[in-house]
């Protein structure tokens, strides 16, 4: 049994277990915890402590130049981007920071491109966009990438998502002064 919801639901998949090789015959979950929720996990809480998770310093390498020329958006957690961005239905370990930017004539989808820094490097998800994301990294020639389609991208990349919006990786060391960093 496959089934594929429509609308903003056309991501879910529903198929059946997958039986068990152990004699109970019961089914093996597909549910995966990251590395970093595991530690959460074991990670025993200090008696004083108090219920409230403490954020984790910025340690973004990479950020986001919105339009050339425009303001930095740094990559410390994902980034949903599109003309009205929503998270995801399914909570991460870190919720993403939505950036909207303008699509008078529609083709930015409403929730278009999640980029996010993994390790040392930047990963862009094209979220199944009408129109989809070009991709222009230095050195290479221009790409588009397919509906839910990822490609790992080193600094100076251009996203081209449509209606004038392109977007640049940018390796971050010290922002000079002028520039802002959102954070």
């Amino acid at each position: 049994m496959l089934v594929a919801m429509a609308g903003d639901f056309d991501d879910t998949i529903i198929v059946p277990s997958r039986p068990d090789a152990r004699p109970s015959g019961h089914a093996i979950e597909d549910t995966i915890i990251s590395g970093r929720g595991l530690r959460e996990i074991r990670t025993p809480a200090a008696a004083d402590d108090s219920s409230v998770p403490v954020p984790e310093p910025s340690t973004a390498h990479f950020a986001l130049r919105i339009g050339l020329g425009g303001n930095l958006v740094a990559l410390d957690v994902p980034c949903y981007i599109g003309r009205n961005p929503h998270p995801p239905r399914i909570s991460r370990e870190t919720p993403p920071r939505l950036v909207s930017v303008p699509s008078p004539a529609r083709e930015v989808s409403s929730t278009h491109l999640e980029v996010r820094e993994v390790g040392t490097a930047v990963v862009v998800t094209d979220l199944r966009s009408t129109n989809g994301t070009s991709v222009l990294a230095p050195g290479a020639s221009p790409r588009t990438l397919r509906q839910g389609e990822s490609i790992v991208v080193p600094a100076g990349t251009l996203l081209d998502l449509g209606d004038d919006n392109v977007l640049q990786v940018v390796a971050l060391t010290v922002p000079p002064s002028s520039e802002r960093v959102a954070s």
